[in-house]
């Protein structure tokens, strides 16, 4: 029998009543066989990036340990995150150069993009894939999508009471767990 699949999700957005972490949140609810989420809740508690803080051999400061645990845990990695100024936002963008140094290279990611606006948080996205390229990533393009939410569909409980939207988080996490058993079977082979 084969291990489920753990996927950490990873907001970038620090907004009470966010779009992008709802739908995550959303995600995290769905009972899909084979599957394990985790969402990712320690960006407002990592320290600023400084290379100096990051040096083989010695310990990193608690929260970029945890994220890197977290990342090293995971078999992939689902990201959704807003646009602010035409790119990422800055906290999300701090969190990216934490994991330069560990826990994304050849990892399978994806994103989904939760906005409502007709751009869609194109730039956002295009930065992120300018990241993920560069730390060494396994991009599932499938799994990639733009699932607008709108603040109205979020429930009281931070969930998106859309039902659509949560059959196509399931396709975007199906598509991210048979990425993972495709390449578990090609290194078993």
């Amino acid at each position: 029998m084969e291990p489920p699949t753990r996927i950490l999700l990873i907001s970038g957005s620090l907004r009470a009543g966010s779009t992008n972490t709802a739908l995550l949140q959303s995600a995290h609810a769905l009972t899909l066989e084979g599957v394990v989420t985790t969402v990712y809740d320690g960006l407002t508690s990592l320290p600023h990036f400084n290379p100096d803080h990051d040096v083989d051999g010695e310990p990193l400061a608690p929260a970029p340990a945890d994220l890197r645990a977290q990342l090293d845990e995971a078999d992939a990695i689902l990201f959704s995150t807003p646009e602010y100024a035409g790119a990422l936002p800055g906290s999300f963008k701090n969190l990216l150069d934490w994991t330069v140094g560990g826990g994304t290279y050849h990892k399978p990611v994806a994103w989904v993009n939760a906005s409502a606006s007709p751009t869609g948080a194109a730039h956002a996205h295009d930065s992120l894939r300018t990241v993920l390229t560069y730390t060494g990533t396994d991009i599932v393009e499938r799994a990639c999508t733009h699932i607008p939410v709108p603040r109205s569909t979020i429930g009281p409980d931070g969930l998106v009471a859309d039902p659509a939207v949560g059959e196509r988080l399931a396709d975007v996490l199906t598509a991210l767990a048979e990425h993972v058993a495709a390449r578990r079977r090609a290194d078993h082979a």
